[in-house]
């Protein structure tokens, strides 16, 4: 990791070079202006470095803890690498057992001179060296187990068997400058040593893996299998590299199959792959082991460098190279040794394919390296178990580590992970691509902070204001203080309106002063009145006050800066406010087609009468309807004058129309100071329907009205406006000669009743002999027929004379018919209407105190052969119901002197029940006297349901038993 690399441990890239920032848009065109001088020329230098620049592969740190105490006092030669530890060998002889950070574990005084090579076992139980003492040691990291073995000459190279601490052979190779290349294993009577190959010079390297083992002399590389003791194949020493002594081979498996091989300046990679033979009954032939492998070169490439280390990388490798001096650069490797003058150069790490194509190549500033030769540096790699590389990338925890040991020093190598990768992104200004390797690695969120952070900065140094915007709500997410401080960030660069879209309303959800600063940015700029208006209306209203916002807008009302836009906008904020009125004249003004709506929802009718004309303009039917229910409150005077005084911008004489239309149809007599209007504007937009309103309305001027009629020329209006004027011959006349309708001439004449008429008509008709055939159809009822014949002309043709003649004939008879049964039916009528008058005349009507008393008496029978009503005086006021002026027409005394009851006629003659009784003995005699004296009084009421027949039963139920009826004395004495 970055955080890790030693601050006394700087690298030089072959190729370096400073990311410039690069000019751009600006979110608002003339905010923050810059000058661009030289922008094309620096633009191209840049797209230069950035097509050399490549990313390192390797990050490097220089192991510390113990290892510089142990080297300060000692040179390191050698290094092995386990999965759990690693083991040093120095000048000394020593071997210290480290863990990963350099820390001593252990430490084997192994040999007595210089330790020239390590190895571990798999399992990481058992570490090997061997030294130029000439002894192979062999140590347990974890029991006190030792053992030694001597053969008296350097020993170069060991390599235990993998299966080291699991076999019971304790098998390991190992070989030196005696040119006996030892396999070394235990047997029943002890270890023995069996040498497997010699007399090819001294053994440089060796390396096994599984059953294979592979080593160098001074010819080649050779490989065995142990397994089967069979020598596989051999590879030849490059041509024309130095002695092995100067430089020596260096050889790893970088798989089961696939050996790695650096020599001086050459690489070869073999493939060892096992191959059967089938036999012609499909079962496998046994062959010779040494036939069952083949060996191929799968790669071979020549390098410009020493190689000082070789490793597998992926599938690339890693070489640690030594660059030979200056002075000797043109000169052939192979008598060109580098010396221990002091001007020898940095050893460099390079990452190279299989084509020895450069990935990367960093020099290391190792201490000391002026004075190193090839063969003082070697690399060792720790290929752990289940290690992977895919797609360009080692999986987390996988990453190989490489170790690069000089005399005075330990570098640890490793592949870059995805931080380092993203702060060299960073540091060469490529902040998009930073982050899209941080989404593509599902980092932490405070690494996607940072990066976030940076490459917003970035963006704002870039004047590239808008896309640094469309990027915060990826990069700030969650984090409401975030959100805020760069909501006013770019407010402070007045570049705020380009943020407010992506400000989140909840989750978070701001201050309330961030939102309100957003609003007044996008209201104080002309150019954002849309994006203040969408804002408005997406954004709860609770998360912001509205007082700064008008505070912004209000200014602005009536200049040139107050758009459309703004004031919907000022609209929307009113009606979170609670100001319906104030918004709805903003509506208006606007002509918002909901503006109907608005009004119903917030009860806004008061407000309507300053906005008729935007009303009408909006929908004209919704307006009239809503000036008609609502004249009460705007009255036609003033709805008119507003339509008038708006003939300029709109239709005004249409809108008119209609709402007089309307208003008359609700209210004849409501709008009557414009009824001269209206005749002109039914004239203009409905004709149909002015003589409809010529007949109801009587608030116009005639003259006027028959202008205009003929002027349109509407006949039928013409017609009825003569005849309201009286001049009935000349609307006849128009109906003849410009009609051309009799039957409606006819139809006028007989309305006017007026006989000259009809001679005028009949003698207009006479030069048109169709019309006088209609008028003879048409006068049954109206003129006489034979008055018409008569006045023909001898010679006159007629259509269908004989026709209608017929038909003259049968409608008088028709006529005649219907008049006399009329007649009969009338007089009859008038015959039972006489009878009944007089019967009711004949009856009377008693007034009386007592009526209540009577009427509580539930038994006792009350006469209704008399059938006269009784009232109650109290509530019959009789002197407006009598001739004589509340006074008896008997006694002449008044009826309220006296308490007693009183029988009215219906005649209008009133007597004092006393008196009518006394008079009627008097008249009738004593007989009829003392009769009428033994009945009581007590009159019914008569009911003016009862059938005739009901009282011819009374009159003659009355004529039967004698009794006297009462009745009117003034008018029976008349009679009689």
């Amino acid at each position: 990791m970055s955080g890790q690399i030693l601050n006394n441990l700087s690298l030089n890239h072959s190729s370096t070079a400073e990311m410039s920032p690069r000019p751009s848009e600006n979110g608002i065109d003339g905010d923050d202006e810059r000058e661009e001088d030289s922008e094309g020329d620096s633009q191209e230098e840049q797209e230069e470095v950035e097509e050399e620049e490549d990313e390192p592969r390797l990050k490097y740190q220089r192991m510390g803890a113990s290892v510089p105490s142990l080297l300060s006092s000692d040179a390191a030669t050698c290094i092995a690498v386990a999965e759990r530890m690693i083991a040093l060998g120095t000048h000394g002889g020593a071997v210290h057992i480290l863990d990963f950070l350099g820390n001593q574990v252990k430490e084997f005084a192994a040999h007595t001179a210089a330790v020239n090579d390590l190895c571990f076992d798999t399992e990481g139980e058992y570490v090997g060296s061997c030294s130029d003492d000439g002894s192979v040691v062999i140590n347990s990291l974890f029991t006190d187990e030792r053992m030694k073995f001597e053969y008296h000459r350097p020993m170069k190279a060991i390599a235990l068997d993998p299966d080291y601490a699991r076999k019971s052979s304790r098998r390991f190779v190992t070989g030196g400058l005696s040119g006996h290349f030892y396999l070394n294993a235990k047997k029943w009577l002890g270890y023995r040593d069996q040498v497997l190959h010699s007399g090819e010079g001294p053994i440089h390297a060796v390396k096994w893996r599984t059953s294979l083992v592979a080593w160098a002399n001074d010819t080649g590389v050779k490989v065995y299998d142990a397994a089967n003791d069979q020598r596989i194949t051999f590879i030849e020493r490059p041509r024309g590299i130095p002695r092995p002594e100067l430089l020596l081979p260096h050889i790893v498996w970088q798989d089961d199959s696939l050996l790695v091989i650096g020599w001086g300046t050459s690489v070869k990679i073999a493939s060892i792959r096992t191959i059967q033979s089938k036999g012609l009954n499909g079962t496998y032939n046994h062959m010779p082991m040494s036939s069952l492998n083949q060996v191929d070169i799968v790669a071979s490439f020549q390098t410009s460098y020493f190689i000082s280390g070789i490793a597998p990388f992926g599938d690339s490798l890693v070489v640690l190279a030594y660059i030979p001096g200056e002075e000797d650069g043109e000169k052939d490797f192979s008598s060109t040794i580098p010396s221990r003058q002091g001007n020898a150069q940095r050893p460099e790490v390079r990452v190279v394919t299989w084509n020895n194509d450069e990935l990367a190549t960093d020099a290391l500033p190792v201490h000391g390296f002026e004075h190193y030769k090839a063969k003082d540096y070697s690399l060792a790699h720790a290929p752990f178990s289940g290690s992977s590389y895919a797609g360009g990338q080692w999986a987390a925890g996988d990453e190989p580590l490489y170790y690069i040991v000089s005399p005075k020093d330990v570098v640890i190598a490793k592949p870059r992970d995805t931080e380092d990768h993203i702060n060299w992104l960073l540091q060469h200004g490529w902040h998009e691509k930073a982050l899209e390797a941080v989404e593509a690695s599902q980092g932490q969120s405070e690494l996607l902070d940072e990066v976030g952070s940076r490459y917003l900065d970035h963006l704002i140094v870039e004047r590239k204001y808008a896309e640094a915007a469309s990027l915060c709500p990826k990069l700030l997410r969650g984090s409401a203080s975030a959100w805020e401080r760069w909501v006013f960030h770019f407010a402070h660069l007045r570049q705020l309106p380009v943020l407010v879209p992506y400000i989140p309303t909840e989750n978070p959800r701001l201050r309330d002063m961030a939102y309100e600063v957003a609003l007044v940015a996008l209201a104080t700029n002309p150019s954002f009145h849309k994006d203040l208006l969408s804002t408005v209306k997406s954004w709860p209203p609770h998360i912001y006050s509205t007082t700064p916002v008008f505070s912004a807008i209000e200014p602005q009302i009536n200049t040139s800066s107050m758009t459309d836009p703004l004031k919907e906008a000022l609209a929307e904020l009113y009606v979170i406010d609670g100001q319906h009125d104030k918004a709805f004249a903003l509506y208006a003004d606007l002509m918002k087609p909901d503006l109907f709506d608005f009004i119903e929802k917030h009860n806004l009718h008061d407000a309507v009468r300053e906005k008729v004309v935007q009303l009408m303009m909006i929908d004209c039917k919704r307006a009239v309807l809503l000036l008609i229910q609502q004249r009460d409150l705007i009255p036609p005077s003033e709805v008119v004058s507003q339509l008038i005084a708006a003939r300029d911008n709109c239709n005004y004489r249409y809108f008119l129309h209609l709402y007089l239309h309307s208003l008359f149809d609700a209210d004849l007599h409501a709008g009557k100071d414009y009824h001269d209007m209206q005749v002109e504007l039914y004239a203009d937009y409905d004709p149909k329907m002015l003589l409809t309103f010529l007949r109801s309305s009587q608030h116009y001027k005639l003259e006027k009205a028959y202008e205009i009629c003929v002027k349109k020329d509407l006949l039928k209006e013409q017609v009825f406006i003569l005849g309201r004027m009286g001049n009935a011959k000349q609307a006849l006349a128009v109906i003849i000669n410009k009609l051309g309708d009799i039957e409606e001439a006819i139809e006028f004449v007989s309305m006017q009743q007026d006989d000259e008429l009809w001679e005028e008509l009949i003698k207009q008709s006479f030069h048109k002999p169709e019309m006088v055939g209609v008028l003879l159809e048409h006068t049954v009822g109206n003129l006489d027929p034979l008055y018409i014949v008569n006045m023909l002309p001898n010679g006159l043709e007629i259509p269908r004379l004989r026709d209608r003649l017929v038909k003259i004939v049968t409608d008088y008879r028709t006529e005649t018919s219907l008049r006399h049964g009329c007649n009969k039916i009338l007089k009859a009528d008038c015959m039972n209407l006489l009878v009944k008058y007089y019967k009711e005349a004949k009856r009377a009507v008693c007034l009386s105190d007592e009526v209540d008393e009577a009427s509580s008496h539930g038994g006792e029978k009350r006469p209704s052969h008399l059938g006269e009503r009784i009232m109650s005086m109290k509530s019959v006021e009789v002197k407006s119901k009598t001739r004589g002026g509340g006074r008896c027409c008997i006694c002449f005394d008044p009826f309220s002197i006296l308490n007693v009851s009183i029988i009215a006629f219906f005649c209008c003659h009133a007597y004092h029940t006393t008196c009518l009784m006394e008079s009627t003995i008097s008249i009738g005699g004593k007989k009829e006297a003392g009769a009428a004296a033994q009945r009581t009084f007590s009159y019914d009421e008569y009911d003016s349901g009862l059938h005739d027949d009901d009282e011819d039963e009374d009159e003659d139920e009355d004529a039967s038993s004698g009794a006297p009826r009462m009745r009117c004395i003034l008018c029976t004495t008349a009679a009689g």
